[in-house]
């Protein structure tokens, strides 16, 4: 095919970008050609040339921009109605999409409602035909005698943030549970060492360790024998076994009291409101034998009898050795048994507050005044000037 066949017959004519006069075809140079004999925008060669319209673009800004166009003069009537025409179709397109919404938010809380009725309805039938339901005991509300009297919180002298014990009053609360306590409970996990430097000084724990014989061995001979104690040497126990602490005690086991603060609801305050709470029982109130009513202890019966009285312990410093006085030094002896580590772990933390306190503001300097000009600098390329 020549050329002259191909450009519709005739010589090739140029013309200018706006396309050839009307009523003619030709080559319109300026634009590829996309397909065989045809020109672009799908116009075959040989026909008359139709002008397309150019496409064209809509911008949607937001209400902020619009406002501030249209501050500008000659363009505030044009944005103005631009303006509010977006709001009205936001708005019909935003009610159709939240009616859709409400319909599913109400159909959903319908079945929740339905399918909670169903689930209750379904437990209170069953309830109602076997008794009780299956997996789960029967359950009653404890009364206050079955979960005993909730104690008063008591201003203790260690429990600030910043205070530590008063080590006159552990000398004297283990003076007390040496003297009273120590008959029936036993304090594991305290070694006499560990008394050095809180309430005794070493001679003072030295001559208390060696008044109690502890067996060892076996000897060169095999055989067990006893000796005194020593600073490494924990607490002895009251009893050999259990059985002989049951025997002893009309089957209760009196508890360990290394951890009893740690242990009970009400820790220190608990143990106060225990010793000193013992009283004689209302009226109407039956005491078994063998029993005694104190309203802290969960039933309001308890096999300790009373311990503490006025005068019962001779202090060596001369504080009047009152019940409540005796209960308040035993019970932070006790504290401090459960926790020896108290004063170290209170000087620890507040050394770390300081310290990171310290490193804070340090890094808070450097990051403002050091690094700031790096932070803030300009990285500018400038490229190399042409030699030519």
């Amino acid at each position: 095919m020549s050329n002259k066949d191909y450009y519709g017959g005739g010589q090739q004519q140029y013309y200018p970008p706006q396309g050839p006069p009307p009523g003619q075809g030709g080559y319109y140079p300026q634009q590829p050609q996309q397909a065989y004999g045809q020109q672009p925008y799908g116009q075959p060669y040989g026909q008359p040339y139709q002008p397309q319209p150019p496409p064209q673009t809509v911008y949607v800004l937001p209400a902020g921009a619009l406002k501030n166009v249209a501050a500008l003069p000659g363009a505030r009537s044009t944005t103005l109605n631009a303006a509010r025409s977006l709001p009205r179709v936001r708005f019909a397109s935003t009610s159709s999409t939240s009616s859709g919404a409400f319909e599913s938010f109400a159909n959903s809380r319908a079945t929740l409602a339905s399918a909670t009725l169903l689930t209750v309805g379904s437990v209170a039938w069953y309830a109602n035909l076997y008794g009780t339901l299956p997996f789960i005991g029967e359950v009653h509300a404890n009364s206050p005698a079955e979960e005993g009297l909730h104690p008063a919180h008591y201003p203790w002298s260690h429990s600030g943030w910043f205070d530590s014990f008063d080590h006159a009053s552990i000398r004297r609360g283990y003076q007390v549970y040496r003297e009273v306590c120590a008959a029936c409970h036993s304090l594991d996990r305290i070694a006499w060492r560990n008394l050095v430097g809180v309430s005794h000084t070493v001679d003072e724990v030295k001559a208390m360790a060696e008044e109690v014989e502890y067996e060892d061995g076996p000897s060169d001979q095999g055989e067990m024998f006893q000796r005194p104690g020593k600073l490494s040497d924990y607490m002895p126990p009251p009893y050999p076994n259990e059985e002989a602490a049951r025997a002893s005690n009309q089957g209760a086991l009196p508890p360990d009291l290394s951890l009893i603060v740690k242990a009970r609801h009400g820790g220190a305050d608990y143990i106060f409101s225990l010793l000193t709470g013992y009283r004689d029982p209302p009226a109407g109130f039956e005491i078994r034998e063998g029993m005694n009513y104190n309203p802290y202890f969960p039933g309001n019966a308890i096999s300790m009898a009373r311990v503490l009285f006025d005068g019962l312990v001779e202090y060596d410093d001369g504080t009047p050795a009152t019940t409540s006085q005796m209960a308040k030094d035993v019970v932070t002896f006790l504290h401090w048994a459960a926790e020896p580590e108290h004063d170290e772990r209170k000087k620890a933390g507040l050394k770390a507050v300081i310290l990171f306190s310290t490193l804070t503001a340090i890094s808070l300097y450097i990051k403002r005044f050091k690094w700031s000009v790096v932070k803030t600098r300009k990285i500018q390329y400038n490229p190399p000037v042409s030699k030519h």
